[in-house]
């Protein structure tokens, strides 16, 4: 029996390729031992037991990125979450270990070094701090980009989840009418902002829904469903086939009823997107280092999605992008066959193989 530690967590973004790629080796390897290893404070407290996997957490310790006192105390605190992984590697036997950045870690891949093979999975196309320090020793490195620019990393895509990566469009999309109350004979613009929302996204898409909704483009008129996110209040202006929800957790039926996507560029969501070979309108979330315009780089090279800065996503601006690609049923229809040659679905599989190479 192989003992596996997965090291991750805090965001789902860490947190559920980490499950995807637990749910494949169990399927390859049935009586693999799964330990994940987390803090306290992350989402994993939650959703690692949720599926059913062993959850060890440790202490949080974040870089310090200024002197300060929390600097001055940082070497003590990371070396005893170094010990404590180094224990729970001796302990259990642990035979690999597996890191998907985050505050867990860096602890994780220090405590395996010279001790048990790494591996590490970088799911932005700028990485961590720790995936960084890590992949300097790890036996393989996996990416999600291409030009994520992480020594000795192989494009392996993103894991994705079952529903995700396993989903029947044809099927799942006639549930999905009838879940979210849509009608069958119009197309579908899903517009999403991430789980909570999107200001600006939000206020263009209300602003153009009379004209999506309103007139015919291509073969047939269009309907809308916004997931608006908690974000900020949202005012439904209940125009007839324009769908508002808050939150949705059956993303598989929205991107299986979707004809059309508008959406940030989280590397999640621009994996699943491209995996499906979905038509897409990027609109980079604008604040940080820059990654979700970077993630989306290979699909714009590649004629494969298209990008409205937020800056720029406004009816006047953004509104001529949109309603021009809703008219356009064969360019849609390029896109999304583009993007699909992109997208990966068996990330999770090809992340085992590495991991099964890494054990010889």
């Amino acid at each position: 029996m192989t003992t596996y530690l997965l090291a991750g967590g805090g965001t789902a973004g860490h947190v559920n390729p980490l499950l995807a790629t637990a749910d494949a080796i169990v399927a390859e390897h049935p009586d693999a031992e799964i330990i994940v290893l987390g803090t306290h404070e992350g989402l994993e407290t939650r959703l690692v037991p949720e599926r059913g996997y062993e959850l060890v957490t440790i202490d949080k310790v974040a870089f310090p990125r200024s002197i300060n006192a929390a600097a001055v105390k940082f070497p003590v605190k990371f070396q005893r979450a170094v010990r404590q992984v180094r224990r729970l590697i001796a302990a259990r036997g642990v035979d690999v270990v597996i890191g998907y950045g985050g505050f867990a870690s860096t602890p994780a891949y220090v405590a395996a070094r010279k001790r048990v093979p790494v591996i590490v999975h970088e799911a932005n196309s700028v990485p961590g701090l720790a995936n960084k320090l890590g992949a300097r020793w790890a036996a393989a490195s996996a990416i999600v980009f291409a030009n994520t620019p992480l020594a000795g990393g192989q494009v392996v895509g993103m894991p994705l989840r079952k529903e995700i990566a396993k989903l029947d469009i044809p099927q799942a999309r006639r549930e999905a009418y009838d879940y979210f109350g849509l009608d069958p004979a119009r197309k579908t613009l899903v517009v999403t902002g991430g789980s909570q929302g999107a200001k600006r996204i939000n206020e263009t898409i209300r602003e153009l829904a009379p004209q999506i909704v309103g007139e015919p483009h291509g073969e047939s008129s269009w309907q809308i469903l916004h997931i608006v996110g908690r974000l900020s209040p949202f005012e439904d202006p209940g125009i007839p086939h324009y769908q508002v929800i808050e939150y949705c957790d059956r993303m598989d039926l929205a991107l299986a009823v979707s004809d059309c996507i508008v959406s940030r560029a989280g590397s999640s969501t621009v994996s699943e997107l491209a995996a499906l070979g979905l038509p897409a309108i990027y609109v980079p979330y604008a604040v940080g280092n820059g990654e979700q315009a970077k993630n989306i780089a290979s699909l714009l090279d590649a004629d494969a999605a298209l990008m409205v800065h937020d800056r720029d996503f406004t009816a006047e601006h953004a509104g001529a992008t949109i309603l021009s690609l809703l008219a356009d049923d064969e360019r849609r229809r390029q896109i999304g066959e583009r993007a699909a040659k992109l997208g990966i679905r068996d990330a999770a599989e090809r992340i085992v193989t590495l991991i099964d190479g890494a054990l010889k």
